[in-house]
This record gives C-alpha cells, structure tokens and sequence, in this order.
C-alpha cells in the first residue's frame, strides 16, 4: 500500500465506509425487509438510503469546500443531520 499517500483522516473514511457496508450486509441477512415509501414516494432499503446518505454527504463537503471558509467539521455535522433525515424520512 505504499503506492497511495495513506493520511489518517482518509484511512478512517475508508474504514467506516467498509464498517457500514459490513453492518448493512449482516443487517440484510439477519433482518431482511421489504422495501418501504418514504416521503419521496419512492421505494427504498436500507441498502438505497445508505447510498443515497453518501452520495447526498460527498455534495454537501464538495459545496462546503467551495463556498465556505469555516471548518469542514461543520459539514461533517450537517451531514450526520442529512444522513438522520434520510433514515427517518426517505
């Protein structure tokens, strides 16, 4: 692995991707669940809010980088927000 520029902040990204991803495949296995109507009106698991939760978060720091001269610690708190109201609600 001495090919990549490994930082602490990137391997523990990476690490929790990986732990989630792992969370959510034993959750499917042990629990599996029908998909459900959120109030997108659209049917999703907990597999498609994961994804939906990642995707939302990488724009939310691409927008925080780009217009914001705070700390992106606030992004990182507006993600966990964003990705609570994708869990409760979509």
């Amino acid at each position: 692995m001495a090919w990549m520029a490994w930082t602490v902040p990137t391997a523990i990204f990476f690490c929790v991707i990986a732990l989630a991803l792992l969370t959510f495949t034993v959750l499917a296995i042990r629990y599996p669940e029908t998909p459900r109507l959120g109030v997108l009106r659209i049917e999703t698991t907990r597999g498609d809010r994961l994804f939906i939760t990642l995707l939302g978060s990488a724009f939310i720091n691409l927008a925080w980088l780009g217009t914001m001269s705070d700390p992106q610690w606030w992004a990182l708190i507006l993600c966990l927000v964003y990705a609570t109201a994708v869990f409760r609600w979509v």
